[in-house]
């Protein structure tokens, strides 16, 4: 099965893989990366352009002069795919791997005639590695806790950033423009239960644990953030209800 994984970029330099990605497209010829260079001010360009020339025909790069958001360059790397008639799940990861390459295409084999849309859970248990920081992970609890009494549904891990659908699923996640930067993840959650209604949603949606996931040192969501990240969820709410 083919699989498009969407990374979207924004001053990735120092925390962009770039072994792993070349290991894994080594391995893996059915599976294609699309860049979203968010406007970045660093070496990332030249980075993914490294990795493009070893790659052409698994790596796009689509790439924007300012920054749009995390939001919207997923949006546009989804949109894309589905433009260009590329074959295949589409999903997306953050640019550091934090989800390897390798669990986002585990998960994406979930995907068949029933379950359209699967997303990852960095919830820890015996048989997991989960490397989160404890206050990062306290906040993260928090949030999560308002995010589903948001959505009406509970969910342990919305923010997680491995999410991998069917293609059929893509107009109705990401054909309008995300009112967050941060809390997309958030509105597709929305947009889909709000389409299918809540016993559907389940029926064709599977929350899975990672077996892995490694917490990195420069999170681009600080606590600074926090009114910011308030606001948009008391926005999402009034928008989405």
């Amino acid at each position: 099965m083919s699989l498009n994984i969407i990374i979207p970029c924004y001053n990735e330099s120092m925390r962009l893989p770039f072994n792993k990605y070349l290991d894994f497209l080594k391995l893996n010829k059915q599976v294609k990366i699309i860049f979203v260079d968010d406007g970045s001010t660093d070496n990332t360009k030249n980075l993914v352009n490294k990795l493009s020339n070893k790659f052409p025909k698994q790596i796009k790069i689509l790439s924007y002069k300012k920054n749009k958001g995390k939001g919207n360059a997923v949006r546009d790397g989804f949109l894309y795919a589905v433009h260009e008639n590329m074959s295949g799940n589409l999903a997306y990861l953050d640019a550091d791997l934090s989800t390897s390459l390798e669990e986002c295409k585990l998960l994406s084999k979930k995907i068949n005639d029933k379950i359209k849309f699967v997303f990852g859970s960095r919830i820890s248990k015996s048989n997991n590695i989960i490397k989160r920081k404890f206050h990062r992970f306290i906040i993260g609890r928090s949030i999560a806790t308002i995010i589903s009494s948001i959505i009406g549904i509970s969910i342990y891990d919305t923010q997680c950033g491995c999410k991998i659908m069917d293609q059929k699923l893509v107009k109705t996640s990401f054909e309008k423009a995300f009112l967050s930067r941060w809390l997309f993840d958030v509105e597709i959650f929305l947009r889909l239960i709000n389409f299918y209604g809540k016993d559907k949603f389940l029926e064709i949606s599977r929350e899975v644990p990672l077996k892995s996931w490694i917490d990195t040192e420069d999170s681009r969501v600080k606590f600074v953030h926090a009114p910011r990240i308030i606001l948009d969820l008391l926005i999402i709410k009034k928008r989405y209800k």
